[in-house]
């Protein structure tokens, strides 16, 4: 049998329906890339240290000397970290698909009867569930240094959920990038080209009108700052804090939901024929 027929072991035996097929062969690939982490706990320690250091490093050494209006620092701070720690992780996605395609596993994949985009939602859906992971530890972490949740469960819940929403369709873009570079070690720096800006020139660790005015307005239409200004809202953490008056901060949530949505439309379809043109180096 030719490797064109040979089908993944947890679809070969299932029903003809081409969506369960495509369902099937996209959890058999999150199911290999958990595999994978649970294999690696460094990738794991590694992906929460960082994040925690923000937050001892900003909260215990920085916090004293910043001040926010209308609020306490950390309860500033911690909506910022989350948002910082999942547009970092979804980096995870471009370094593992350029490391794929350095080893010709993606050459693999393709040899095989099943969807491309398949591979890549097992790719995001393993570092979603790494980003889950990673913004719980953080919510312990700030826990311990006095963060709080001043709202209800609802709106908790609705805050994860938009975290972890913008994550997954900032994983989509990265995917892409990480096809594009020619090296596995040339994604950690051409993320950085486009992680610091967003990350650093927002409001997520400080007010964005502290900010020169050409920094202040990026910051203001920054999509990170929207995302950071919608966790506060939803867990409470605003108090009297004034809100910039952009629609992006005036409308916070509306504004992650719509830039997750445009995100998804655009990146997905480019990964996908990325995919399906790219070869291994």
């Amino acid at each position: 049998m030719s490797a064109a027929t040979t089908r993944l072991p947890a679809a070969a035996g299932r029903g003809t329906s081409a969506a369960a097929n495509w369902a099937g062969d996209g959890w058999t690939v999150t199911k290999r890339n958990l595999i994978k982490i649970k294999r690696s706990p460094d990738m794991i320690i590694f992906a929460v240290l960082q994040p925690v250091m923000f937050v001892l490093l900003f909260s215990q050494v920085y916090g004293g000397s910043i001040s926010v209006a209308g609020t306490d620092y950390t309860q500033y701070l911690m909506a910022g970290i989350f948002a910082q720690t999942v547009v970092f992780g979804s980096t995870f996605s471009g370094a593992a698909m350029a490391q794929d395609l350095k080893e010709g596993i993606i050459d693999r994949f393709r040899t095989l009867p099943m969807s491309p985009s398949a591979v890549l939602i097992g790719r995001t859906n393993s570092d979603l569930a790494l980003n889950g992971i990673s913004v719980l530890i953080m919510m312990g972490t700030g826990l311990l240094v006095g963060w709080r949740v001043n709202t209800s469960f609802p709106s908790f819940l609705s805050a994860v959920g938009l975290l972890l929403l913008f994550s997954y369709s900032f994983s989509w873009v990265m995917a892409l990038l990480g096809m594009a570079v020619r090296t596995p070690e040339t994604i950690n720096n051409a993320s950085f080209m486009i992680l610091f800006p967003i990350t650093f020139i927002s409001n997520a660790f400080v007010q964005s009108s502290t900010l020169p005015t050409p920094l202040r307005i990026f910051a203001d239409w920054n999509p990170v700052s929207a995302l950071v200004q919608a966790v506060r809202e939803l867990f409470g953490n605003l108090g009297t804090t004034p809100v910039p008056d952009t629609w992006p901060m005036q409308h916070a949530v509306a504004t992650v939901l719509i830039g997750s949505a445009v995100m998804l439309l655009i990146f997905v379809p480019l990964a996908v024929r990325k995919f399906e043109s790219v070869s291994s180096r």
